[in-house]
Order: C-alpha cells, then sequence, then structure tokens
C-alpha cells in the first residue's frame, strides 16, 4: 500500500444532520442545501457526477452540469448520440451525485431517466453562448476522430453556415431529467460517523425517511 496515499484524510466537523432537521420530502431538502450551497460560493455548484450503464449492467460515470431541477427530477443535457446516450437509451436508469467540499456535504440521487421534452430543449439550447451551439453540431460526441484538426474544420463549418443567423438545435441534442425514487443527504461528522438521512419513494407516492449507518 501506498502510505503517502493511504494517509491523505480529512476529519469533518462543521455540521450534523438531524432527522428533525430535515425537510419531510428530498426535494424541499435539496431546496435548503442548494441555496447554502449557493450562498458558499462554491465553484461550479452545479457540477454533478453522473453514472450510468448499459442494459447488461457494465457501469461508467462522469462530471456534468446541472440546468434545472423540481419536483419533476433533475435536468442535464448532453449529445444523444453520446457514450452516455446510448446507455441511456437501452438502460433509462442513472445516480447522481454532489459532492461540495466546501461544506462537507454529498448528496446521491438514484432514478428513472426520460428525455426532456423538445421545449424544454430547445429553450435551454437557445439560452447558450454562440460557441457551444456551434460546438453541439461540430462535435461526434463520444466517437472516435483522426486528430484535433478534425474538429476545428467541422467548427469552422458550422461557423460558417451559421454566421449572423439562427442556429437551431441539432435534433441528436438534448436534455435528459432525471426522476429519483431514492435521494441521501449526507453530512461528514468526525471519526467517519457521519450523517445519512434517505429519502425514499413509496408506492403511494409518499416518501419515507430513515437514517443509514455510516
Amino acid at each position: 500500500m501506498r502510505l503517502d496515499i493511504a494517509n491523505i484524510r480529512k476529519d469533518y466537523k462543521l455540521q450534523s444532520l438531524n432527522e428533525s432537521d430535515c425537510a419531510n420530502n428530498p426535494f424541499d431538502q435539496f431546496e435548503k442545501w442548494w441555496q447554502q450551497a449557493i450562498h458558499s460560493e462554491i465553484e461550479e455548484v452545479n457540477a454533478m457526477t453522473l453514472a450510468t450503464a448499459t442494459k447488461t449492467g457494465l457501469p461508467s460515470a462522469r462530471i456534468v452540469l446541472l440546468k434545472d431541477y423540481s419536483k419533476d427530477g433533475f435536468v442535464f443535457f448532453t449529445n444523444y448520440n453520446s457514450h452516455k446516450g446510448h446507455e441511456l437509451a437501452e438502460n433509462p436508469h442513472a445516480a447522481l451525485v454532489f459532492f461540495w467540499k466546501e461544506l462537507e456535504r454529498q448528496i446521491r440521487i438514484e432514478g428513472i431517466v426520460e428525455k426532456a421534452s423538445v421545449e424544454e430543449s430547445d429553450t435551454y439550447f437557445q439560452q447558450r453562448p454562440e460557441g457551444s451551439r456551434i460546438g453541439a453540431w461540430a462535435s461526434p460526441q463520444s466517437r472516435i476522430i483522426k486528430n484535433r484538426e478534425e474538429l476545428e474544420l467541422a467548427v469552422q463549418k458550422f461557423t460558417q453556415q451559421y454566421e449572423g443567423g439562427f442556429i437551431p438545435r441539432p435534433d441528436f441534442w438534448g436534455g435528459y431529467c432525471v426522476k429519483p425514487v431514492m435521494m441521501e443527504f449526507w453530512q461528514g461528522r468526525s471519526n467517519r460517523l457521519h450523517d445519512r438521512i434517505q429519502y425514499n419513494l413509496q408506492a403511494n407516492g409518499s416518501w419515507e425517511k430513515v437514517r443509514l449507518a455510516p
């Protein structure tokens, strides 16, 4: 064992999390923690790990950016033909993780994934910077390309094609919404005895709130 890695550790002491402090449903609890994270000026507070899997259960994970949330779920945008897009097409289940080290907090979300509406995807696409809209057209995301020049030539092509005009959303690009069936709120505590409050969706649509051992 490499001791220079094994000896890296941090004792968490900032806050605690009790059942009585948590909202009755996870969306209200997320809103509470989200606002606290925003006010803490965490850099890229909306960065989250997205884990997907093939239909045979082979997992993969990457960082994506949360772009909207509500009681309907958590929304991100990507190329539907990307690696994660293909996995979600054959296995529409995913997990999300937020880690806000400044607050010693983590949120885990597991749920079923659906594509966002055409209207929602169109609206968000037009809010993106022009370079990002061109990039969505130019990049065959997750596919093998010969070199960087191939990508840059594609950017030039679409920049010229849409110069000074409206840039439509590609039909292969849009949003996904993760609809939670489980949400867990983790507050770091000393000696690795962390607080973990989990919400589980019940058959009647209500949420069960439980404490998990660290």
